[in-house]
């Protein structure tokens, strides 16, 4: 008994119409998860930060603390 030859000719389009799809399909399913699952959240939770931060009060807190070093504290 003897064993039957390989199908080399056409191989790899089988394979391709095979797993072409299904690495779309992934790609995007990974994608839409992606824009879902972290961007929006990370863009929703930057513009609640943003709606309450004034900058010249956190530049005052940060000026008076002595972070920067070209700017005296102002003596309030």
């Amino acid at each position: 008994m003897s064993l039957q030859k390989p199908l080399m000719r056409g191989l790899l389009a089988k394979r391709l119409r095979f797993h072409v799809p299904i690495a779309f399909a992934l790609s995007m399913l990974a994608a839409v998860g992606w824009k879902y699952g972290v961007t929006e959240p990370r863009k929703k939770a930057y513009a609640e930060f943003y709606k309450h931060y004034d900058a010249t009060k956190e530049f005052t807190s940060m000026r008076e603390a002595g972070v920067f070093e070209s700017v005296r504290p102002t003596g309030k």
